[in-house]
């Protein structure tokens, strides 16, 4: 039963980092943008104050009401409402990966000073740095900054044909 069950468990687990993969690449620069918002000064001075095991406690909070939304969103679309699924899926794991990105990033420290903790961040990044060498991965970065730029490019050519001032 073992030798059946492993393909299965290893594509589930592949195609669950894969979508936390491509979800990343927009909540990082997301989570960036909103760590730059002066308003929120005072809760980011609140969680920098955390002892690690408060900060943990409160770094999966979004872990766990939120990673549940990729099984809704998988059973949404299974059952008709594709668009449901898809709003479902881009919104929540967005939401959680931004979230989460913050939260590490302000308590990178405190977290990594506890042993399970680091532990499995270290098995994380072995996957991810793996996926990430992958010719396949690669590949679609580069596409997708050629994307980014063209998208950057026309944008600026019909805002400077338009006569509209261009931000940057």
């Amino acid at each position: 039963m073992n030798r059946i069950m492993k393909p299965f468990v290893v594509v589930l687990a592949a195609i669950w980092f894969l979508a936390d993969a491509i979800f990343s690449t927009i909540a990082h620069p997301l989570a960036r943008w909103l760590g730059e918002r002066w308003v929120l000064f005072r809760l980011r001075a609140w969680i920098r104050s955390l002892r690690p095991y408060s900060a943990l406690a409160l770094f999966a909070v979004p872990l766990i009401i939120l990673e549940p939304v990729k099984p809704v969103a998988a059973y949404l679309a299974a059952t008709g409402h594709v668009r449901s699924g898809l709003i479902v899926l881009v919104v929540g794991e967005i939401l959680k990966l931004v979230l989460i990105e913050r939260l590490f990033s302000l308590n990178r420290d405190k977290l990594l000073s506890i042993p399970a903790f680091a532990w499995a961040y270290g098995k994380y990044r072995l996957v991810m740095d793996r996926l990430e060498s992958m010719e396949a991965w690669q590949m679609v970065r580069r596409w997708s900054r050629i994307a980014r730029f063209s998208i950057r490019s026309t944008l600026a050519q019909l805002k400077a044909s338009s006569g509209l001032p261009t931000t940057r």
